[in-house]
This record gives structure tokens, C-alpha cells and sequence, in this order.
């Protein structure tokens, strides 16, 4: 049985068991002194109240003993609680910085809900996070990311966790179940092929610990979309697709850059998609752009199950499922 509460002794945590040891310190030798000089010290609570004072280093002087074992006491608490309590507060300080390092190294799990996961840390990410974060309200950030060795951010929104994306222990750290969104970025570092496996095997870790998270994934070859799609994306971006569109207009233009224009209004987060009003369906698209505009808003397509349609025709007819993209 003593064998088996020192174990028990043993597996506290350090800052504990020195605690425990610092307790049993004072009242023993508060105790003692109470019953060796009863007159100096009339309560136990006072010969407690003195040993800690005395270990401590404060030293009132409110009590103080005055025969030779009660000094000889007296010493011996001094010579072995004083290295007690700086061990005890040495401790301390040393598990407030093990902490605060494990946090900006991305070793703390985070705990919270609504927060959106980004996972690779590249010039995309750290521009998408800048705006995130310079808002009104800005919602908290997970970034997850195997190559970096501390937090590259230093706001309060953003919390780091370093590793791999498609190993599960480093998912449930970013508490998945509890996300709204997570984002998965294409690593151009690598192939573009072997880039675009690795996001998948990261969608696929993520869908089979939550399925019920939204997933927007980054894929750089047009092949592995079918692929992305089957994983369970629940949006794919085509990021070299996208790059030679804007290509393609500078190309054709006359310079002026009015697509990276638009575009730049975008990053702004003017353009949305509404849920049609239930007043709304069965009338045009005219109808429905007129009354838009009377309240600031410009209907620019409308969004029909998996087909988006740009300035459809004026007589073109609302539905009860369509959804409305409009520009602020």
C-alpha cells in the first residue's frame, strides 16, 4: 500500500509534487512549534502562519522563538524550505514558458467553435488570413502547417499548429468536428501532381474525422478535380485555371487591368449568394434586378443547382431553388 501511493506520488505532475512537499513542510514544522513553545505560539494556525512566512523569506518578525530548540527549529526550516520555495516558484516559471513556447511552436491543441481551418502557409494563405483578421468581428483562424516552426503570425485570432495535414492526430488538435470551414491549399512547392495527392489524402483525413465540415480545396491540374470532387469537396478552386483567365484578358486588353479591377472589388467580399424570397419566385430576372437595385444591390446571375448563370435573359424565371448572386 505505501509502495503504491509513493507511485501514485510520482506520476503527479512536477509543480504538484513540490507543492504537496512545501505543505507538508509547513505544517509540520508549524505544528512543532506550537507544541515546543506554546506561549510564543498559542494556535497551530499561528505556527503554521510562521513557518510560511519564515520559508518564504519575508520574515514579519510578529513571532519569533525564543528557546533553543524552538531556534534550532527555526533554522532547520530556513535551510530546507527556502530551497523548497524557490524549487516551488523556479518550477512555476519554467511551466509558464514551456507553455508559452509549445503554443507559438503549434504544439497546443485549439479548443473553440466556428473557427475556419486553413491548412499550408504560402503567400495565398497568409493574404487570405490578413483579411480575415482586419475586420469588424474577425472570426478565428487555424492555420495548420508542417514546414513552419513556430507561429509566422502574432494575432490573437490566429492559432498554429504544426504538422501534417493528412495525419489524424493533427486534425482533431484543430477540434474539426466544431469548424465551419476548412480550406486546404495547394503546396507549389511540390509537382504539381504529387501537390494535388496530397491535398486529396488531406480532404479524405478530414471527411472520414467529420463529414459534415465544408471543405474548399485548392487542386493546380484539371485532371485531379473529378478526383477532389469524389474525396468529398464540397467546393474546388482550379487556381492555374484562374491564373490563365487573367492571362488571357491581359493578353486581349488594352492594358487597362479591368478584370484585376473587378476582381480587387471582389477580395472586398461585395459579391454574395442570397436564398431567392419566397414573394420573389415565379417572377423575371428584370423583375427581380429592379426591385435589387431599389435596395443598393446589382443581380448579376443566378445560381441553379451545380449551374451558375451570368446575365441570364430578362424573362429568364425565378425559382424556388435558385439562389441569387448579387454585387453590393
Amino acid at each position: 500500500m505505501p509502495n503504491r501511493v509513493y507511485i501514485s506520488f510520482l506520476r503527479l505532475p512536477l509543480l504538484i509534487r513540490i507543492l504537496l512537499i512545501a505543505l507538508l513542510v509547513f505544517l509540520s514544522f508549524g505544528i512543532s512549534i506550537h507544541f515546543l513553545e506554546p506561549e510564543t505560539f498559542p494556535t497551530m494556525f499561528d505556527g503554521i502562519w510562521w513557518a510560511i512566512i519564515t520559508a518564504s523569506t519575508v520574515g514579519y518578525g510578529d513571532y519569533v522563538p525564543h528557546s533553543f530548540l524552538g531556534r534550532l527549529t527555526a533554522l532547520i526550516l530556513i535551510l530546507l524550505g527556502v530551497g523548497i520555495v524557490s524549487s516551488y516558484f523556479g518550477t512555476l516559471a519554467a511551466a509558464a514558458v514551456t507553455k508559452q513556447d509549445a503554443f507559438f511552436e503549434g504544439r497546443i491543441p485549439f479548443k473553440g467553435n466556428g473557427q475556419i481551418i486553413i491548412i499550408g502557409w504560402n503567400e495565398r494563405s497568409k493574404e487570405l488570413i490578413h483579411k480575415l483578421t482586419n475586420v469588424k468581428y474577425p472570426q478565428m483562424i487555424v492555420l495548420i502547417d508542417e514546414t513552419l516552426e513556430a507561429n509566422p503570425l502574432k494575432s490573437k485570432f490566429v492559432h498554429f499548429i504544426q504538422g501534417k495535414g493528412h495525419v489524424d492526430e493533427t486534425i482533431i488538435k484543430s477540434d474539426i468536428e466544431k469548424a465551419e470551414k476548412v480550406l486546404i491549399t495547394a503546396d507549389r512547392g511540390n509537382d504539381e501532381l504529387q501537390a494535388d495527392m496530397n491535398s486529396i489524402l488531406t480532404l479524405l483525413t478530414i471527411k472520414g474525422l467529420c463529414a459534415q465540415v465544408k471543405c474548399i480545396v485548392e487542386i493546380l491540374t484539371a485532371e485531379q478535380v473529378v478526383n477532389a470532387m469524389r474525396a468529398g469537396a464540397d467546393e474546388v478552386i482550379q487556381s492555374n485555371k484562374l491564373t490563365s483567365v487573367f492571362m488571357i484578358n491581359s493578353l486581349h486588353s488594352n492594358g487597362d487591368g479591368l478584370l484585376s479591377k473587378v476582381v480587387h472589388q471582389l477580395q472586398e467580399s461585395r459579391l454574395s449568394a442570397s436564398a431567392v424570397n419566397p414573394n420573389d419566385v415565379g417572377k423575371t430576372f428584370n423583375e427581380v434586378c429592379q426591385k435589387l437595385l431599389s435596395d443598393g444591390f446589382l443581380l448579376i446571375g443566378i445560381k441553379r443547382g451545380e449551374e451558375t448563370i451570368l446575365n441570364p435573359a430578362h424573362k429568364f424565371e425565378i425559382e424556388e431553388s435558385d439562389e441569387l448572386l448579387t454585387f453590393k
